[in-house]
């Protein structure tokens, strides 16, 4: 489906990925710039649609807090494991297994060993980035996969941009799209999910099934600052 074949923003919702879509992507998470105006440009994004905005990610919603102090969305953090569906509304959880600490303590003794590694704790899981050392991608990858072969029930290895993230079954962007498409504000409208990565692929496909459409970054609007800009027609419009 084309942009321009979208629905009016009276019929629209829409779900934004973060690093990588609505800001580019940094050589850590917390080194990510938030450019100008992209507070105001989401705030009158909201109110064009009527409040069924909302932020999916990976991230934790500190993160999301930090960057975007009291951004009027509905927010899916740690790839659906938490939920908050407006600035002062409560936080929700799925009832979803937290990785056991000695894999914690394994994953903090695994960047220890690669100089340039970075550890990210998560509430249930946690991620290794290995942006400043790409050639370690496998041998950081080995050992987080046979932790999850330990318990492939509960818990699963995903990549991401040059990282390898643990997080349980149960909680993924589809299924962060089928809970926000539940409320009030989303319901009976056309869902679009724009993300980046291969982790935004499960959002996409729960928006296709909920009748709506979902777009890589890369192939629709080139960059984030596409997508800024596009949003901003949005807005605007």
């Amino acid at each position: 489906m084309p942009l321009s074949d979208l629905p009016p923003c009276e019929r629209l919702a829409l779900l934004l990925d973060f690093d990588g879509t609505l800001v580019e992507l940094a050589p850590t998470p917390e080194s990510v710039v938030i450019p100008p105006g992209l507070g105001a440009l989401l705030a009158r994004l909201s109110a064009r649609l009527s409040g069924a905005l909302a932020l999916v990610s990976g991230r934790p919603l500190a993160d999301i807090d930090r960057f975007l102090p009291g951004v009027p969305a509905a927010i899916a953090g740690e790839h659906g494991g938490v939920f908050r569906l407006a600035p002062n509304a409560p936080v929700s959880r799925p009832d979803l297994p937290a990785v056991p600490e000695a894999w914690r303590e394994a994953g903090l003794r695994l960047v220890a060993a690669h100089q340039g590694a970075r550890y990210e704790p998560k509430a249930r899981g946690f991620v290794i980035h290995y942006r400043a050392i790409p050639e370690a991608e496998e041998a950081l990858r080995a050992p987080l996969a046979a932790m999850v072969a330990e318990d492939p029930a509960h818990f699963l290895l995903m990549p991401s941009h040059m990282a390898w993230e643990i997080r349980p079954r149960g909680a993924d962007k589809g299924s962060a799209v089928r809970t926000l498409l539940r409320d009030p504000r989303f319901r009976g409208r056309v869902p679009l999910f724009i993300g980046d990565d291969v982790t935004d692929a499960d959002g996409m496909a729960a928006a296709r099934a909920a009748g709506g459409q979902g777009f890589f970054v890369a192939d629709r609007f080139g960059d984030p600052a596409g997508v800024r800009r596009w949003l901003g027609t949005l807005a605007g419009a």
